[in-house]
């Protein structure tokens, strides 16, 4: 099992309403500067990403990776992040 931020617990923890962006778990200011560039300025935005993947944690790391230069680590974080999100309240 792996252990998980107070980011990620926060996260999951309740209904995502209008959280910005960096609120997801691997997503600092620097790459959240990098999702609200390309319109993804709210984690909604980036749940519906993850759901047109439908919900392929892979598909979601490479395109995330691609998007704004995250690296495997952060990229998986926020992947686990939305995925145990969507467990919980899908």
């Amino acid at each position: 099992m792996s252990t998980t931020s107070q980011k990620h617990r926060d996260f999951v923890a309740e209904p995502m309403g209008d959280k910005s962006v960096t609120a997801l778990s691997g997503i600092g200011e620097t790459l959240g500067r990098k999702l609200e560039d390309q319109g993804f300025d709210k984690a909604y935005t980036v749940l519906g990403q993850f759901l047109l993947l439908r919900k392929d944690t892979e598909l979601f790391v490479e395109w995330l990776k691609d998007a704004t230069g995250a690296n495997t680590r952060q990229a998986t974080s926020c992947a686990q992040c939305m995925k145990e999100w969507c467990d919980a309240f899908l």
